[in-house]
């Protein structure tokens, strides 16, 4: 929950300074000179890029915690066996062991969108963000029933 209301605060910032930027590049566009306005498009294009991200990332989290939810209804969600120092950090080598069996779970049945989403988690545990939202980007697509490229 904590997590949630972190990013609707950090989103409500965010389109707070889109509406900023922009009134500030409409600004520039009416002042007309030669200077203002390629000024003032290229001040409109950082909101328009910002909001296109904010709503592709937006959409990835929904849908991630749909499967999420859809998962967990199935009794299919992982079960936290990784091994944890006193700090409350996962330890590497534990996090290795599980992301060998969920890789070795998904090569066995690449077209399952449950194995995707526990290797994105096991990715995640692992400290592989990249790979983690690949992983759960092709669990999504094949939920979705979506081509999914190799």
């Amino acid at each position: 929950m904590r997590a949630k209301i972190i990013y609707v605060i950090t989103a409500a910032v965010l389109v707070f300074y889109f509406v900023l930027a922009g009134r500030q590049g409409i600004t520039l566009l009416g002042m007309g000179t030669w200077i203002t306005v390629p000024l003032g498009l290229s001040v409109l294009a950082m909101p328009v890029v910002g909001v296109w991200f904010l709503w592709k990332n937006t959409r990835f989290v929904t849908r991630a915690n749909q499967l999420a939810g859809e998962l967990e209804a199935e009794g299919g969600l992982p079960v936290d066996e990784l091994e944890r120092d006193e700090y409350g950090r996962i330890l590497r080598d534990s996090a290795d062991e599980v992301f060998a069996r969920r890789k070795a779970e998904t090569e066995d049945g690449p077209g399952d969108w449950r194995n995707w989403f526990r290797l994105a988690v096991a990715y995640r545990d692992a400290r592989d963000t990249p790979r983690a939202r690949k992983a759960m980007q092709r669990a999504i697509a094949l939920h979705d029933g979506k081509a999914v490229q190799v």
